[in-house]
């Protein structure tokens, strides 16, 4: 495989949709404020409300199943920390893999869909590239900004929530922690590679746009069950289970590239444009 052809593809992509703001500002704009509005209001909240009044309840569960040295750190904290600390650095995280998925998904149902509905696929499949190189360019013009929006989103994130809950836990910084580190730069980009890959594949059979979007929010719902898994006390998102995750996402990641090569069929393509 030829990095330069990958390239190639890659910068003839990001150029078409660095161009187009109507996709681009939704993909930026949405990712960041969910970024600065969580953590603001989650910080705020001790101040509205009386100590008394704040409950555990919705918690009891997830917070049986946090690691012995976490609850050990919690029972030294008065009951609104523990709430924001949970809800910040537990409750929230999987949140942010959901992130990724928002972001690429409009790139990567445009990626052979839109070509079709520009009347550019015939011009694209005849370049002499591989097969392989153009599925793998296509993935990595939704996987890059995907990325940067995931990455820049945290750090925004890990900012607005340590400045705001500065004086709420005496000057100590929460984030980032381990297993935000090992979600946000080990699970994350897997997960959003074989999700982007699987999109990617859609977008090469279906007839536009719209519709290749439309099948692809389907797999949203396996990495919803990640986040519901955690929100409930289910899954812990701990450094051995996020470990656990990234390695079976690689070997997901690997069969749908594979299987992607193995359907993606020129011929067909064209012979359904004729």
């Amino acid at each position: 495989m030829r990095t330069e052809k990958v390239a190639l593809v890659f910068r003839k992509d990001w150029l078409e949709i660095r161009r187009n703001w109507q996709v681009i500002l939704p993909i930026i704009v949405v990712p960041l404020m969910i970024s600065v509005f969580l953590p603001v209001v989650l910080t705020l909240i001790p101040s509205l409300a009386p100590e008394q009044e704040v409950s555990l309840n919705g918690f009891q569960e997830l917070m049986r199943n946090l690691p012995d040295h976490v609850q050990e750190q919690l029972a030294g904290m008065t009951v609104s920390q523990v709430m924001v600390y949970v809800m910040a650095v537990y409750f929230f995280a999987p949140f942010f893999l959901l992130i990724p998925l928002m972001a690429s998904s409009v790139i990567a149902s445009d990626s052979f869909a839109g070509e079709k509905e520009r009347k550019t696929i015939e011009a694209l499949l005849a370049t002499p590239i591989s097969d392989g190189e153009l599925f793998l360019g296509k993935m990595l013009v939704s996987f890059v900004p995907s990325m940067i929006v995931t990455v820049s989103s945290f750090a925004v994130y890990s900012i607005v929530f340590d400045v705001m809950s500065y004086n709420l836990f005496d000057g100590m910084l929460i984030l980032p922690t381990v297993d935000w580190v090992l979600l946000i730069f080990g699970l994350a980009p897997t997960v959003a590679l074989a999700t982007i890959g699987l999109t990617v594949m859609i977008s090469g059979k279906v007839k536009g746009f719209r519709e290749a979007q439309q099948i692809s929010v389907v797999l949203i719902i396996p990495i919803l069950g990640l986040v519901f898994g955690q929100i409930s006390g289910a899954i812990i998102f701990g450094p051995l289970v996020i470990l656990a995750l990234v390695c079976a996402f690689l070997l997901v990641d690997f069969v749908v590239f594979r299987l992607g090569l193995k359907l993606f069929k020129r011929e067909e393509i064209l012979a359904k444009l004729a």
